[in-house]
């Protein structure tokens, strides 16, 4: 029998955008980037998701701990993003750097890395003014988040 994932045991229905603890795996803790009400049909297209992965995990994977960065990828539902890090980044470091890599997006111009064609498996589909646009909406989400916030809604 298939054990039930612990991300399908939050109430969908009650998630609102920010930033959770997912679950923790060890050293690692894996953090839901919600950009998206679930369920309400105004899930992120694909091009600016896909421009977000490239800006993003190239950002937490450019700064102080990027030695501690696990993963960051979109999830399937295209509601947000998971990020994993070692927990040698404290909570309060980890929102700091969600924050950091939101905003570096949301005001990012120039050729958007890692997305020639030798270095993407889908290089055409990316959209940068959109992602801006995704980026900067969670940028106002974050300024209410703090280490007090980052558990599920009940």
């Amino acid at each position: 029998m298939l054990r039930k994932i612990a991300s399908f045991t939050i109430n969908h229905d009650t998630l609102v955008p920010g930033m959770y603890i997912s679950r923790v795996d060890g050293d690692c803790i894996t953090y839901d980037l919600r950009l998206k009400y679930p369920n309400q049909d105004d899930f992120v297209a694909q091009k600016p998701l896909h421009t977000i992965e490239h800006l993003v995990a190239t950002y937490v994977r450019s700064s102080d701990w990027s030695d501690n960065v696990v993963y960051f990828g979109p999830m399937g539902c295209r509601t947000g993003f998971y990020l994993i890090l070692r927990d040698a980044v404290s909570h309060a470091d980890a929102i700091r750097l969600v924050k950091e890599a939101f905003a570096f997006s949301a005001a990012f111009e120039g050729e958007i890395p890692g997305a020639k064609k030798i270095e993407c498996g889908n290089y055409l589909e990316h959209d940068l003014p959109a992602a801006r646009e995704e980026a900067a909406a969670y940028v106002k989400v974050l300024e209410g988040c703090t280490v007090e916030t980052l558990a599920y809604p009940d």
